[in-house]
Order: C-alpha cells, then structure tokens, then sequence
C-alpha cells in the first residue's frame, strides 16, 4: 500500500496555513480480525476519481459535513464497498472474489484513517467520549486556540452558488477562444508601450510608497483580488462545481479573500482542476494587461495613477506571489495539477526527510511511495527548494509582524512566528534523530560532527567575510568641456592622447570679435583725437576727456580680447580627449550648458564606496578591495585611501541613483534628492586602469577586517533589545 492511497487532499482555493498539523495517518497498528468492524457514517459519499500515476483506478470519499475529500484506492475502494459485521469475514470474501492480496495490516491502516478522519459512525461509548474530547478541546480559550487562531481565521461570508449560475451566461464570453486571442494582443500590445516609458514606470513605482499611495494600493488590491475570486468562482461553476461559500480568511492577521473550490476534486478530469485553479491568476493577468495598455494611452492625471496602481498590484500578485508554487497558493495548485501529484508539498517533504536521514546520518529509510525515479528526484529537489524558500518568507513575516504592532506584542509575535515556523519543524526532525540515535554509525557520527565544527566555526571563528557595497570609478583628474557663452565651432581637436597646453576647441564668436574691433577703432581714433590736442595745446579739461574716453575704449578692448581668448579651450594637463559630442562639428553653434567632451587624466583612478554603517566599522585605510565594472570578468585592485566620518546626503554622480539605473535609494520628498539611508562614502585607488576611460559603476567588495558572524549578530540582536527595551 502506497503512502498517498489512503490521503486528505488539500481543499483548492482555500489560502491553508503553514506549519499547521495535517489530518494525516502516520501509523499502523493491528486490527484483529474477529472483532466487529465498526459502521460508516450514512452522509458519506463516493465518486470516482482518476486513475493513479500507476494506472490503478482510485475513488474520493466527501465527506459533507466538513467539506473534505479523501482519495482511496483500489484496495480501500473494494474493502469498503464489502463492509461486513467482522474483519474476518471481509478478508475472506475479498480473497474469494477479487484478486486482491488484503491482509489484516492493510485493514489496520484502513480503520486508523476512516478513525482518525471522523469517517465511523459514533455507535459506541468509547467514539461518543471521543467525540466529546474532541469537541471539549476545540472549544477551550487556552494559548492554544489563541495561537491558531492568531495564525489562521477563516470567515465564510456569502454561499454564492444562486447568483453564481444566474450571472454565468453574461460572463461566459471570456471563456472563448477569441477573446483569448483579443487578450494575448492587448497583452503583448500594452507591454510594448510600456516597456518604450520604462524608466517613467520605474520612477512612477518608486514614487508611490507615499501614505496615499499605500492607500491607493490597498483600494487597487482589494479590486484585483475581488476580481481574482470571482475567476475561480465563476470557473467553478462552467464545470457543475458547487462553491461552497466565499468569505475572508485571516492569515497572520493579513485579510485574505477565498473561494472554496474544494468539490473541484469531484471532476476526473485534472485538467478542468488546473483551469480552475489557474482561473484567479489568469484574471489578474488580463487586468495588469489591460490597466498596462491603458497607462501607456492615457494622459496624465486621476485616471493614469489608478491604471498604474492596478497594473503594478496586478502584476505583482500574479507573478511574484500567486504563481509561486512554494507556498499553498494558486501556482502550488497549479503545479499539483500539472504533474498529477496531489498533496504535493506533503509528499515531497517525505522524500526531502528520507534523503537527509540516509545521506547524512547512513539510515536505510524506506521509499515513501513507489514513483519513477525521475519523479522522486524532482520531489526531493523541490522539498529543498520550498523549505529554504519558506525560511526566507517566514523570517520576511516574523519581521513584519514585529514592525507591525506596538512594541511588547510585535516582539512577541516575532518569537512565535519564528518558534512556531522555523525552529518547530526543525526541532521535530532533530528529536527524530535523537530517538533513534543508536541507527547512526560512527562514521556517521563523526561527519556530523565535523559539519557542526565546521558551521560553529564559520559562524564564532573571526574570518574576512567582506564588505559589499556599490560604487563607481573615475579618473583623479577630470574635466568636462563647456563653452564659456553662446558661440560657433571652428576647430575640434580629434579624440585621443593630449598634452597640457594643447588647444582642444577654437570657439568664435562674431559680435565678440566685432565688439573688439569696434573697441579698437574707438580707441585709435580717440587717441589721434589727444594728440592733435596736445599739439594744438588745447585746454587741459579737453585732454582730459578725451583721456578718460580712451581709457573706456582700452578697457573694452582688452575685456573683448579676453573673451576671444576664452574660446580657446586649452588643456590644463596631460590626458586624453575622450566623449566628444558627436553632433559637435566645425560651423555649429553651442551653449553654455551643452558638453562638449571630456580631458581624461590616466595616471591615477579612483573608486568611491557607499558602505552602510554596519559594514563601514570593519573598514580600515589601507584594507584591500575588489572593484566590479559592467562587461569587465577579472576585477580590478584597489586599496582604500579615505573614509568619510560623516554620512552622504547627495551623490556624486546620477548614475548611482536608482531612478537612473543605480543601486542606491534617493528621496524626492521636498525635491531635496538625499539619499535615503545612511551611508557613507569610502574612496579607493586603484592599482591599476579600467579598460574603459569614462566614469561606470561599479560593485565593491571592500576586504575589511577579521570578524565572526556570531559576534556580529549577538550585536545586532543586544543592539535591537536596548533600542525595542523601553516599551
């Protein structure tokens, strides 16, 4: 018997909560075959199912009460359609008439699940003191039900199965193929009007994290995520699936809408499942489509703002949470569907615990399942993948709940979200190990212990761990070409080498020099003017005037002179002339604010590092560094000159900012542009030149000192308790 032939499926459209126990057997004891079998619940019903991955015919078990299937197999199917008064008495007949290899232990497993899952008429003492146990617990208001209560509330609101079937005929042209074709065009179309306004999109994304743009979000969300229930639903009931109620679901206090899609398990058909389950993705795909195209055709205003907000909250729900299969969301179902793998995260847990247990700790553990062998190492691979993935976004949550509430109850919380999803599940596996620690082998033994010295090591032995950090190079010594006014070019020096004194652009401009001629021809006619005074002895007030006039027209000559002399930008040092404008030619007109090249100095190059405060504590001058350009493989060596003691408001360069293709985070509050978080700059030269003379940025690592993790997040962690200490 197969571990999934006797099985719980997970109810389809309902956002399960992680970490909680699953209704599931985990032993099987001996039943004896003289004692009466006890009866089955009347309200159970039995529906065909699809086949098993092995071929073998299967059926599910729905039970009404609470909504839940279970699938069975062959030999559960023909034992319970044979239920007798004794297990004696089954076993015999199901010998006689079918060639079933039933024995007292499969029997055994059948009555443990039909138990466990309430499947058994309550006829006896010992099942109605039971029921009443178990219904004295649920109701209790201990820690308990607080905390399961605090991780996941369930709220049915509406039982829309009525207005479900009136609406479906108005909506059923969305399932047409040619409106399929109409939404990939529009589709494709609005993606390729965005992506022409991508740095605007960017820009308009980072500039929404105001409070009325997390309102507008929050509106945006609730409409895309209305709209993504309403998919399921309405999917559900083109295929004759009864929803049984729509409601709200509290998941770590975070509103969540649901559809309860769970009768979806009555279709054999996987395929209308998989349309189903993809129905809300595919919803909010068609609306981050349209709102998409619409923000690319629309002008500014109202109207815009709201079809980027639903285009972005689109978007991201349908991509980065709903189709991630790792959590029990709609891609884990649509995954689940595909391969044909009910119970998917279940069953690829079993094979992820069996590899560590045998790999690591030389166990034999058996197969969970019989599956080709392709198929389970594609399940151990995935267990993996999901419980890394999971500890990043539990820690995301611990964290968020912390930020969340008031200080005492964030930091409770934050102990629970951690104890319960993370450090719980471990501690069940290692008491595993611990019970049946006389199964390792001494070998064993050792290798785990090396492993445990080897991480204790790496986390409390001081070690060089790095500081990263982004940055940019540039020449020490730079100058930008520019016209001092308005003029025409009438010579350009050609890209490359220079020395200084070297002329590197003639200017000309014609009222300047015809300002200077004018001056000039003043000049010399006032001063022809003195010296017939001087002959002919005129007064001396006369020759004063005239004095006083040519002095004028000197000091305009000489200013109008200088200004030629300014059109001749020269080189101020040795270098090379590089980024020339390419529609700067000789009879062209510039400005002043128009660049016209650049005087690159090769003899020394720099590098500058925005290191955060945890990391700059680690930095020294003199530490050596690794700089990381674009389309560069081998990085090139620095070494640290100069660190700033006071944090930097604005950048050096635009190119590091993140609105213009950079990593670092600048405010536009008060249109002030400062850099968001505190960092602070560290400058290093490097040791040798980039193959590029022009200014990039660049990805840092800055070796640093000797420090040990584990003293760094003892830090961290005493640090954050002072601070959080006076609630």
């Amino acid at each position: 018997m197969t571990a999934h032939t006797l099985a719980l499926l997970e109810p389809q459209g309902l956002p399960l909560p992680e970490g909680l126990p699953e209704a599931l057997p985990q032993h099987v004891g001996q039943a004896g075959q003289a004692q009466p079998l006890p009866a089955l619940r009347e309200d159970l019903m039995l529906f065909p199912a699809a086949d098993n991955r092995d071929g073998s015919p299967a059926w599910m078990i729905h039970d009404p009460v609470v909504n839940r299937f279970y699938r069975i197999g062959w030999l559960e199917f023909e034992m319970l359609s044979r239920w007798q008064d004794s297990g004696a008495a089954l076993l015999a007949q199901l010998h006689a008439e079918t060639p079933m290899a039933a024995d007292a232990q499969s029997l055994a497993a059948l009555l443990q699940f039909l138990e466990q899952n309430f499947l058994l008429r309550a006829a006896t003492p010992q099942a109605s003191t039971r029921l009443a146990s178990l219904a004295e617990s649920r109701s209790r208001r201990d820690l308990r039900w607080l905390l399961h209560h605090y991780l996941y509330i369930r709220i049915p609101l509406v039982r829309p199965d009525r207005w479900l079937a009136a609406a479906l005929p108005y909506v059923s042209f969305i399932y047409t193929r040619a409106f399929a074709v109409l939404m990939l065009v529009l589709t494709v179309a609005g993606l390729v009007l965005a992506s022409r306004q991508w740095d605007e999109f960017l820009v308009s994304f980072q500039d929404s994290f105001t409070p009325s743009g997390v309102l507008a979000y929050m509106a945006a969300l609730a409409c895309v995520k209305i709209m993504h229930e309403l998919g399921h639903a309405f999917t559900a009931t083109r295929y004759g699936v009864r929803v049984a109620h729509m409601g709200l679901a509290l998941v770590v206090m975070f509103p969540m809408l649901y559809t309860d899609t769970s009768e979806s398990w009555k279709l054999t058909d996987h395929r209308k499942r998989l349309a189903i389950v993809a129905a809300g993705m595919t919803t909010e795909i068609g609306i981050a489509a349209l709102s998409t195209l619409c923000w690319s055709l629309v002008d500014d205003g109202v109207l815009r703002s709201a079809f980027f907000f639903l285009a972005t909250t689109s978007w991201v729900l349908s991509l980065a949470i709903n189709a991630s299969p790792f959590m029990r969301f709609d891609g884990y179902f649509v995954l689940s569907d595909l391969l044909d793998i009910p119970n998917l995260h279940m069953r690829c847990f079993a094979y992820g615990r069996r590899f560590l247990r045998n790999h690591l700790l030389g166990w034999n553990e058996p197969r969970p399942e019989v599956l080709p062998q392709r198929t389970e190492r594609f399940l151990t691979v995935f267990a993996f993948v999901v419980w890394l993935y999971r500890l990043t976004v539990f820690a995301g949550i611990a964290v968020g709940v912390y930020l969340y509430f008031f200080k005492a109850l964030g930091i409770f919380l934050f102990c629970v979200e951690i104890s319960w999803f993370i450090l719980l599940p471990i501690y069940s596996e290692l008491r595993i190990w611990w019970r049946r620690r006389g199964e390792i082998a001494l070998r064993r033994r050792l290798v785990v212990l090396g492993l445990l010295l080897a991480a204790g090591a790496f986390v409390f032995v001081p070690l060089h761990h790095g500081v990263h950090a982004p940055g940019w190079i540039r020449a020490g010594s730079t100058q930008s070409l520019y016209a001092p006014f308005p003029a025409r070019v009438s010579h350009i020096h050609p890209a490359g080498p220079v020395h200084a004194g070297e002329v590197l652009l003639t200017l000309e401009s014609p009222d300047t020099r015809a300002k200077r001629a004018q001056a000039e021809a003043a000049g010399a006619t006032i001063w022809s003017q003195l010296q017939r005074a001087d002959a002919l002895e005129q007064g001396t007030a006369q020759r004063g005037l005239l004095g006083s006039r040519l002095r004028q027209e000197q000091a305009e000559a000489q200013g109008a002179a200088q200004e030629v002399e300014r059109l001749e930008l020269v080189a101020p040092f040795s270098g090379t002339l590089t980024d020339l404008d390419p529609l700067v030619h000789e009879g062209v007109w510039v400005d002043t604010r128009q660049e016209l090249g650049m005087l690159v100095s090769g003899h020394s190059w720099y590098a500058e590092a925005f290191v955060d405060q945890d990391g700059l504590q680690h930095v020294r001058i003199g530490d050596p560094a690794r700089v990381y350009v674009p389309d560069s493989f081998e990085p090139l060596p620095a070494r640290v000159v100069e660190i700033d003691s006071a944090r930097t408001v604005t950048l050096p360069n635009p190119m590091l900012d993140a609105a213009h293709g950079g990593s670092i985070r600048v405010s536009t509050a008060d249109n002030k542009h400062e850099v968001e978080h505190a960092l602070y700059r560290v400058r290093m030269r490097l040791e040798s030149a980039p193959g590029s003379w022009r200014a990039e940025s660049a990805k840092i690592v800055i070796e640093g000192g000797r420090y040990s993790l584990g003293a760094h997040w003892l830090r961290a962690l005493a640090g954050a308790l002072i601070r959080q200490s006076g609630f």
